[in-house]
């Protein structure tokens, strides 16, 4: 697990509410949060109501607000510009997008348990208790301090 990583919700874009759901159903049961959205403006939305995830995965192509223009107004936010954006794709040559587009990485559809568990994982901590989660998750060293 990454140094830098805190434990808040993983936040999954996409405008396929299968994926979402899955995605949602398999992080929630290995320990982490998540918080859905349906596309790049319904996303914004939430972190400007002050969701702090620890990662945002992304897909690029949905209606509303595709993930292009996702990223281009995070970026325009200090606040919100320095979250790990991991792109979800289908549409081939992930590495060249994710150089093009600035994101920390991507994960290609159909994604792999393996890739998308340890992906999180670096990022993200695990919420280690209900009491935790509900206390704002501080987390250090292991223990857990609640507030």
């Amino acid at each position: 697990m990454s140094a830098s990583a805190h434990c808040g919700p993983v936040l999954i874009v996409d405008d396929d509410p299968d994926i979402r759901e899955t995605m949602a159903f398999l992080l929630e049961s290995v320990g982490h949060r998540v918080v859905a959205a349906a596309n790049g403006a319904d996303a914004l939305q939430r972190l400007h109501e002050g969701l702090a995830p620890c990662l945002i995965l992304l897909d690029l192509m949905m209606p509303v607000m595709n993930g292009w223009e996702f990223l281009n107004e995070q970026r325009r936010d200090a606040t919100l510009s320095t979250i790990p954006v991991v792109i979800l794709t289908g549409a081939g040559q992930p590495a060249e997008q994710t150089a093009v587009l600035g994101v920390t990485g991507y994960l290609e559809k159909p994604v792999h348990l393996d890739t998308l568990f340890s992906t999180v994982g670096h990022y993200c901590r695990k919420a280690p208790s209900e009491k935790a989660v509900q206390a704002g998750c501080d987390v250090q060293a292991g223990v857990v301090r609640l507030t």
